[in-house]
């Protein structure tokens, strides 16, 4: 079989078609015909992208980065999984890349922060990937998740502060992507390098932008700096742990892992967060689930990630040598891209992609194999507790606008909204255990009584069951449903269920 990329710079025979040519123009195609991994329509719908690719050449496609670099972006589940779990024939090594040797990708191409090889696990294979792998999965072993989960509740809790008043916010921009990069800030011990900037440029620099190159300088900088204290001076903090690790890490590698962590950690679990809270808004059998006790927050997140994976794929894999693949040619130094969003909707594994698949974490939200993401326990305490936590100060919030009003903006690694708008009661401000934010006493009132159901009353059933579409009013209850029944609850709770209350409120950071 002739590979689809032989008229593409790099290939090894042909030329690729001159500047000027219609093959150039920024649509969804690009020379020879292959789609494009980037300009509008792949952002506009990058699903409906990768089932096109998948119609057209199965579970294995031909696809253009930016600039048109060729790749093979694999879309199918096991197709996926046999590359992310054999290392010997699909390397993490960039240095296998043969359009960088060559020179066909410039060391200042957008996408350089992600491919351009560095002192990290995620570019070694081997004994070099368990010495460095060993210390990151080491030292996340060491993090106090308890101490971590009561961070994520006083920094949503102060979150929430900023906007309660005012009865309406963009859950984007501050709560989602606020939450994860104050508690990872924390983890590392810099939590007074958490600011606008850093948000902003974790953001940026894997986008493939104009300025991603500078976004990644400046987290370098701040991480660089980081760690020199950290050497003179020790912390209980994850990077002394990787500093004094028995691994020998370098400064230059300690930093290196701590971008990697920062940058995974705070990408993923933004994404999670928006995705998990517009479900919850916008999906009436998802809220009823939750609200009744048939779905916990934590199910909720799984569901999450196999629907809208914070990742929608992963770059890359880089062909050890040539190979036939998916009923594809892959030759030696070929990149590769996992495919996480197209492999979760596999037909083969998933025939129904509306079916729940709630108990199953057989996605790949995290990838697989030896390059598995060790930190992904974290990034689901931060989006199940914030959002628990956020639910619990704003139980009535809801969207402001119609759900076909909301925008995405997606690149070659992530789809994410842009805004979330809510609305919901103002309310004051609540103080936290340390006393930083303003006292003010509960608005939310703790009912006065319980809520039952006597035997034989029928449940309203969810909306899409019984045909109408999300958001609309449902119909007006039968008259064969029965009055639920009031039952007055104890004034005031017995001092066991007062004592327990107090714990609760103390483990949630309140």
């Amino acid at each position: 079989m002739t590979t689809p990329f032989h008229q593409l710079p790099g290939a090894d025979d042909g030329a690729p078609p001159p500047p000027g040519c219609p093959a150039h123009a920024l649509t969804g195609t690009g020379p020879g015909g292959l789609r494009r991994l980037y300009g509008p329509e792949h952002e506009s719908d990058p699903m409906a992208v990768y089932e096109k690719l998948r119609a057209e050449h199965g579970p294995v496609a031909p696809v253009l980065l930016s600039g048109d670099v060729p790749a093979w972006l694999v879309l199918g589940h096991t197709e996926n999984l046999h590359m992310t779990r054999t290392p010997s024939q699909f390397s993490r090594d960039s240095r296998r890349w043969r359009l960088t040797a060559d020179g066909t990708v410039p060391p200042d191409h957008p996408l350089a922060p992600i491919f351009t090889w560095q002192p990290l696990c995620v570019f070694a294979d081997g004994a070099e990937h368990e010495r460095l792998r060993g210390a990151v999965t080491d030292s996340i072993g060491r993090i106090d998740h308890r101490g971590v989960r009561r961070h994520i509740n006083r920094y949503s809790n102060r979150l929430v502060n900023d906007f309660c008043q005012d009865g309406k916010a963009d859950l984007v921009s501050r709560f989602a992507e606020h939450l994860p990069m104050m508690v990872m800030c924390q983890i590392l011990g810099m939590a007074e390098e958490y600011n606008e900037r850093m948000v902003q440029s974790a953001r940026d620099m894997i986008k493939g932008t104009a300025t991603a190159n500078a976004s990644n300088a400046y987290v370098m900088g701040v991480l660089s700096r980081h760690v020199a204290r950290r050497r003179a001076a020790p912390e209980a903090d994850f990077t002394t742990w990787l500093v004094e690790h028995p691994a020998g890490l370098t400064d230059d590698e300690v930093s290196q892992h701590l971008r990697l962590v920062l940058i995974a950690a705070y990408e993923t679990t933004a994404n999670l967060i928006s995705n998990v809270l517009r479900m919850v808004l916008t999906d009436p059998r998802f809220r009823a689930q939750l609200s009744g006790g048939h779905m916990t927050l934590p199910e909720a997140v799984e569901q999450t990630l196999w629907d809208e994976p914070p990742f929608t794929t992963i770059f890359g894999r880089w062909a050890v040598g040539d190979t036939e693949f998916g009923g594809q040619q892959i030759k030696r130094g070929d990149a590769l891209i996992v495919g996480i969003a197209a492999a979760n909707v596999d037909p083969v594994v998933r025939p129904d992609p509306d079916a729940s698949m709630q108990g199953n974490r057989a996605h790949l939200a995290f990838s697989g194999g030896p390059h598995e993401c060790p930190g992904q326990d974290i990034g689901r305490a931060i989006a199940d507790t914030g959002i628990d936590a956020l639910l619990m100060r704003l139980p009535d919030v809801q969207l402001a606008v119609e759900e076909d009003e909301l925008e995405y903006s997606s690149a070659l690694m992530s789809r994410h909204l842009v805004a979330l708008p809510v609305k919901f009661a103002a309310r004051p401000p609540e103080h936290d255990a340390t006393g930083l934010e303003p006292t003010a006493p509960r608005t939310v009132p703790q009912p006065g009584w319980q809520v039952d159901s006597p035997t034989g009353a029928r449940a309203p059933q969810p909306a899409r069951a019984a045909g109408r579409a999300p958001g609309s009013v449902p119909a007006p209850p039968s008259a064969t449903v029965q009055t639920p029944v009031m039952i007055p609850a104890q004034r005031r709770p017995v001092a066991p269920k007062r004592m327990w209350q107090a714990v609760t409120r103390w483990w949630r950071g309140y």
